[in-house]
C-alpha cells in the first residue's frame, strides 16, 4: 500500500543553478497543455493543492519542484518531483516557446538524478505529434519513459485496456510502459507509484 508521509514545494528553476541541490531520486512530468498535469501531480502526492492547477493553458513556465516522503509497505523513499511547463501551447510566442524548449531539453539531458521520464497523455484524445516529439527525445536518454494515459475515467470498463494497448502500440512502447490514470476517480495511483519506485532504492537501504 503506498502512502505519502509528506510532500512539499522545493524550488522554482529556469536555468541549471537554480535546480535544487543532494542526491535525490527525479521524477519529471511533462504533457502538453492542459492535459491533467498538476491534477496528476497533486493527486499522486494526496495533496489537493500542492501543484497549482489552472484553467489557463501554459500557465506553468518554469521547472517546478516538489519532493515527497513515500511508503510502499515496510519501505521508506524520498522522490523529488518536477513539473515541466506544458507543451504544445499554440498561443505562447515562437520566442516564448522556443526558451521553454531549451529549458526543458536542458533539464531532461542534463539532470543527473532524474531516474523517469513521466510522458502524460490524454486516453480520450491519444498521442498528438508533441508527445510522439518528447517520446523520441526522452528514448536516447538516461532515464526510464512512463507514459501515462490520464482522464481514462471518460471511457467506459471495457474500453480502458483496449484504449491503452492502442497508445502502447501507436508510440511503439514494449509492454507496461503506458498507465492508465484518472485523477478524478484516483485510479492507477497505486500501479504509478509502483513504476516509479521499481529501480529507485529505499532510503533505509
Amino acid at each position: 500500500m503506498i502512502l505519502i508521509d509528506a510532500a512539499d514545494f522545493v524550488a522554482t528553476a529556469t536555468k541549471p543553478d537554480q535546480w535544487p541541490k543532494g542526491l535525490m531520486a527525479e521524477v519529471a512530468f511533462c504533457g502538453r497543455s492542459n492535459v491533467g498535469k498538476s491534477s496528476m501531480i497533486n493527486t499522486l502526492v494526496n495533496r489537493r493543492k500542492l501543484v497549482r492547477v489552472s484553467n489557463t493553458p501554459g500557465r506553468t513556465r518554469t521547472l517546478n519542484f516538489f519532493e515527497a516522503a513515500v511508503r510502499d509497505g515496510l519501505k521508506k523513499y524520498r522522490v523529488r518531483l518536477c513539473d515541466l511547463p506544458g507543451y504544445g501551447f499554440a498561443k505562447a510566442s515562437k520566442t516564448e516557446r522556443a526558451q521553454w524548449a531549451e529549458m526543458i531539453e536542458g533539464y531532461l539531458s542534463a539532470r543527473n538524478d532524474l531516474r523517469v521520464v513521466v510522458v502524460i497523455v490524454d486516453s480520450y484524445v491519444g498521442p498528438t505529434d508533441d508527445d510522439r516529439a518528447m517520446i523520441d527525445f526522452c528514448t536516447g536518454l538516461p532515464p526510464r519513459i512512463l507514459v501515462a494515459a490520464t482522464k481514462i475515467d471518460k471511457l467506459n470498463k471495457a474500453a480502458r485496456k483496449p484504449r491503452l494497448e492502442q497508445i502502447r502500440k501507436q508510440l511503439e512502447l514494449p509492454e507496461g510502459a503506458v498507465q492508465g490514470f484518472s485523477a478524478t476517480e484516483q485510479m492507477g495511483v497505486t500501479e504509478v507509484w509502483q513504476a516509479l519506485l521499481s529501480g529507485i532504492k529505499p532510503v533505509d537501504s
